[in-house]
């Protein structure tokens, strides 16, 4: 199923709130954190043998690429946001 029809309501939303490009960023950030949150989840049962009390070195590669996207979509939204206002 197309994520337009899958999450209809909530980036109708967002588009309304936020106009259509940073819409569609804003439910890109809650699906990123949805996918941090379950990563999060596995890093709890999928522990480090070298670092007692981490999670796996690939579980840890993955949050931190997902923050890391997060963090740029956030620094498009606040692009686009100053180019509308100024």
């Amino acid at each position: 199923m197309s994520i337009f029809r899958e999450r209809h309501e909530e980036l109708e939303r967002y588009e309304f709130q936020m106009g259509t490009e940073r819409g569609r960023l804003a439910l890109t950030l809650d699906l990123l954190t949805d996918a941090l949150v379950l990563t999060g989840q596995h890093g709890v049962y999928c522990q480090s043998a070298r670092q007692p009390g981490k999670p796996a070195m690939d579980v840890q590669i993955i949050a931190k690429s997902i923050e890391d996207a997060k963090t740029l979509i956030l620094s498009v939204m606040q692009e686009l946001k100053a180019a509308k206002q100024g």
